[in-house]
């Protein structure tokens, strides 16, 4: 494969996050789940910042004072939802730092974005979007080498949207940058499945991200690593050089 393959587990820190929220939020709780992550096979760590010893850590914020505060506390890596729109002090930021940035997709804002969402076709819309992006982050004077792309399932999509994403994903991937997938737990998947809670979802969340591997996907954002890392480790094995 093009890219070697890495698996992002998540770290909830937040309160009002739609999975986790509020279980780690004492600081000695959020480490100990750090570890246990980095133990079953995390190769990042994604610490989300607003809504593990040895492992590379990523901060999920769009917010420049966070992620500054992130990047001198060890931080390597900036996940931005908003690619860069949100505080114009935060592509510099990146630039300055020589950090990585992923940007990802998202239709309006997490307020709105599930509000009726329609594009003309949802994924070249969100590849020109991610190219654009991507063009916006090398003037701000960010190597394009440092750049990961995210499609954002889930982020201002209908179900159908979702699953043209996943089904033409290689025309993200022909962006040529890496490319970060995050199903993890998500809403479509338990509306595919007959209406699965959060944590019935384990199976969609592996289907998802083996789809996405085989279609040249190679940062796996997930919640339940050990399960995902697994599958992905056999998948790839299959999937070939």
């Amino acid at each position: 494969m093009a890219e070697q393959t890495r698996v992002m587990g998540v770290v909830n820190v937040t309160p009002d996050s739609f999975s986790d929220g509020g279980l780690y939020l004492d600081p000695e709780a959020a480490i100990a789940h750090a570890t246990e992550l980095a133990a079953e096979g995390a190769d990042i760590l994604d610490v989300t910042g607003e809504s593990g010893p040895g492992v590379p850590v990523s901060i999920d914020t769009s917010k420049a004072s966070v992620a500054g505060a992130a990047l001198d506390a060890g931080a390597v890596i900036v996940n931005d939802v908003t690619a860069l729109r949100a505080d114009p002090e935060l592509a510099s930021l990146c630039a300055d730092r020589n950090c990585e940035v992923v940007l990802m997709h998202m239709l309006g804002t997490p307020r709105t974005m599930q509000d009726d969402p329609r594009y003309d076709d949802v994924v070249d819309d969100v590849k020109s979007f991610l190219v654009a992006r991507i063009s916006a982050a090398m003037e701000a004077g960010i190597d394009e080498r440092r750049i990961w792309v995210d499609p954002g399932i889930g982020f201002g999509k209908t179900v159908a949207h979702n699953l043209e994403l996943l089904r033409r994903l290689d025309e993200i991937v022909a962006i040529g940058r890496p490319v970060v997938i995050g199903t993890s737990r998500k809403s479509f998947l338990g509306k595919l499945a007959g209406g699965r809670g959060e944590d019935e979802r384990l199976p969609g969340t592996i289907a998802t991200n083996v789809m996405a591997l085989e279609r040249g996907a190679c940062v796996f954002r997930v919640h339940d690593v050990r399960p995902v890392a697994d599958a992905l480790a056999i998948a790839a094995a299959t999937v070939g050089p």
